[in-house]
């Protein structure tokens, strides 16, 4: 009686162990030390079938990012309970996004270090992971204005900056606290908390910091 022939991995299944090497691959070498013959070996599968399933290292680097990104924003977001105070939204946000981004430092080398360096179309996928969790920012910082003053007082334009400034802060962090050891995903989270809410109470309070008046002669 012949042997039992192995059960066939489904090609989903295949794909994602694929993309597994290939995220760690590229997250620790970069895009352009990273070799296929390097990922096929990682993922225990012949470099012909990574071309067949993923058809380029070009389209195999993007499949990654996607993924990346994509698993980055339903993390975020399952995180943040709609009903919660505001504040408490966006601290569970925060922590969402530092403990993804310290268990997963590949993931996030790849979408904030590689892909933006390597030009078109790497970067656009990118922009547009970064265009979400703005928008996504910017919801939370206007439903804390209508919480604090019942209408939405703060102009809109300093909602969409405030946001974009956050999100930088945060992306920022997200660096430090990865190459730092013994930073954890609350401190990282805490510490953007009390940069940025403190100031953000304050103007929802209706207590702006303004600029001094320019001195003239």
């Amino acid at each position: 009686m012949g042997a039992v022939k192995a059960k066939r991995m489904p090609r989903a299944v295949r794909e994602q162990q694929m993309l597994d090497a290939a995220v760690r691959t590229f997250g620790r070498r970069g895009y352009m030390a990273a070799s296929m013959d390097e990922i096929a070996e990682l993922a225990g599968v012949s470099k012909p079938l990574v071309y067949l399933y993923l058809n380029s290292k070009e389209d195999l680097f993007t499949a990654c990012i996607r993924r990346e990104a994509r698993a980055l924003t339903d993390a975020v977001r399952a995180a943040v309970l709609p009903g919660l105070p505001a504040d408490r939204q966006l601290w569970a946000g925060l922590r969402a996004f530092f403990t993804h981004t310290a268990q997963n430092p590949d993931g996030w080398a790849i979408l904030h270090l590689q892909a933006r360096t390597h030009g078109e179309p790497f970067a656009a996928e990118v922009a547009a992971l970064r265009e979400e969790m703005v928008a996504f920012v910017t919801r939370l910082i206007a439903d804390a204005a209508r919480e604090a003053h019942r209408d939405p007082d703060l102009p809109e334009a300093e909602v969409a900056g405030l946001a974009e400034a956050l999100v930088g802060a945060a992306e920022s962090l997200a660096d430090w606290a990865n190459a730092t050891p013994g930073v954890t995903a609350r401190q990282a989270a805490a510490t953007l908390m009390n940069f940025a809410w403190a100031g953000l109470g304050d103007l929802m309070e209706g207590r702006p910091w303004t600029p001094p008046a320019d001195a003239e002669g």
